[in-house]
């Protein structure tokens, strides 16, 4: 069974140096703190800096904290869905009418 990763391996993720600081258990964090901190991982990992095993650690942290934004996300969308009355049309979808209307097909009387 794999363990959560609850330390950074060079420090938390601002950054700052140390060894084996704790970092708090991604489940705990809001929506922009697990984004702020794995987009500090990104450029981190982008950077090249560190060993293969630092690289490694950061990566599974990164994956904790992506899915913990996506847990946000997929919650936000909830709400957002039962605010609208159950509509299940999301942001940069179209429903079926205005899919027929994007695409010219609308009642005779309209022409």
């Amino acid at each position: 069974m794999a363990r959560r990763e609850t330390t950074a391996p060079d420090g938390p993720a601002d950054g700052a140096a140390g060894t084996g600081s704790r970092l708090p258990d991604p489940a705990t964090l809001g929506y922009e703190q697990a984004r702020d901190e794995l987009a500090s991982i990104v450029g981190r990992l982008e950077s090249g800096a560190g060993t293969l095993e630092e690289s490694l650690a950061l990566w599974e942290r990164g994956e904790a904290l992506a899915a913990r934004c996506q847990e946000w996300l997929d919650g936000a969308r909830e709400r957002l869905t039962a605010a609208r009355g159950g509509r299940t049309g999301t942001a940069g979808t179209l429903d079926e009418d205005a899919r027929a209307h994007a695409a010219g097909e609308d009642d005779e009387e309209d022409r």
